[in-house]
């Protein structure tokens, strides 16, 4: 009976976790290719390359000047850029 009570939680905390990055990643503003081609060269603009690593290392259009950071890492690079930048994250 314990061990299904704390299956139970643990089924809980996971889907309340989820449901919670989720309704972060449906809110964030998204752009289109045209939207950032008109702000590239923008001072104020960082662009941060976060596709996986084959979808990064096999593809032929890198975007000039972006950083590239591992996704899976999120927390060990994210406070590393400037909060007053505009900051893309490319990940198509």
């Amino acid at each position: 009976m314990k061990k299904r009570l704390l299956i139970a939680t643990l089924i809980i905390f996971f889907l309340v976790g989820a449901s919670m990055i989720l309704a972060k990643s449906v809110d964030a503003p998204r752009m289109t290719k045209d939207e950032l081609k008109g702000m590239l060269g923008n001072p104020d603009l960082v662009i941060v390359d976060v596709r996986y690593g084959k979808d990064w290392t096999d593809s032929d259009l890198k975007i000039k000047g972006a950083a590239r950071e591992d996704p899976k890492v999120f927390e060990s690079w994210a406070n590393k850029y400037p909060k007053n930048k505009t900051i893309v994250l490319y990940c198509a």
